[in-house]
């Protein structure tokens, strides 16, 4: 087991090839602090170097957050006491960071063991898979604050969910159980919180058992796919990723292996 040193409000352990991130701010429900994006952006900047990383686990510390979003105090005060320019860098600041999960080499996967919330639920819609414990809590309870989404959610989450259900959810501020957050699309299974790790570990191995680069273009692949502007654009770059992926030695392992067994 290894970690990368140097954060002051994260950890990333690194384990036979699995990354794991935790957000360490149990006593604030995990909330995404400045100092939680800048960790966390260098975290994925760092991992992004490493290719040999197979899996990318993001979660929480503890047992009651995954995370609760922004730390709202950093959005209080009248106006004019915030200079609009630098609110815009933040704000895209805090965007290009979500687009480094989505844009990492390696699968991820959310572990969200509680409430993911706010910027923990637009968090967690940029992972590739998502597993929550039973009692976890979901929503964008940004509306209650005089705010609106954003991190590119407004797009993100309504590609998830669909746009009723995402307004549903913004327009509301509520906040839904993880049976709903599995009929809706936004997660990929519920588990017993005594059965949350297994269920990764399980998803690490599977992933772990296929074909390295094959899953990594096929991640490249349907993320492209997923926002193209047509069908024959997400073909066309399809087939250039077949190819590639083709004529790797591990593609004539693999096929080799299987004609064999």
């Amino acid at each position: 087991m290894a970690y990368f040193n140097g954060y002051g409000s994260i950890s990333v352990e690194l384990q036979e090839k699995v990354a794991t991130i935790t957000v360490q701010r149990p006593e604030k429900y995990n909330a995404l602090s400045s100092e939680v994006y800048h960790d966390l952006s260098r975290a994925f900047s760092e991992l992004q170097l490493h290719r040999e990383v197979e899996l990318v686990v993001i979660t929480g510390e503890g047992d009651k957050a995954f995370c609760s979003g922004a730390d709202i105090e950093q959005y209080a005060g009248p106006t004019e006491n915030h200079d609009p320019k630098q609110r815009i860098r933040r704000e895209l600041f805090f965007e290009g960071v979500y687009k480094e999960v989505r844009n990492l080499h390696a699968p991820t996967v959310a572990k969200i063991n509680g409430y993911c919330v706010g910027g923990g639920f637009i968090l967690a819609s940029y992972c590739d898979i998502r597993i929550a414990v039973r009692d976890a809590k979901f929503g964008v309870p940004v509306t209650d604050i005089g705010q609106i989404p954003s991190g590119g959610s407004t797009y993100r989450v309504a590609q998830l969910i669909g746009e009723a259900k995402t307004k549903e959810l913004v327009f509301t501020a509520n906040l839904i159980d993880a049976e709903e957050a599995h009929q809706i699309g936004f997660i990929n299974s519920i588990v017993d919180r005594d059965e949350l790790d297994s269920t990764v570990d399980k998803i690490a191995d599977d992933v772990r058992g296929t074909g390295r680069t094959a899953v990594k273009n096929s991640k490249k692949a349907i993320n492209y796919s997923v926002e193209a502007s047509d069908l024959e654009t997400a073909h066309n770059h399809e087939r250039e990723l077949w190819w590639e992926q083709f004529a790797t030695e591990e593609r004539e392992e693999l096929v080799g292996e299987f004609l064999n067994d």
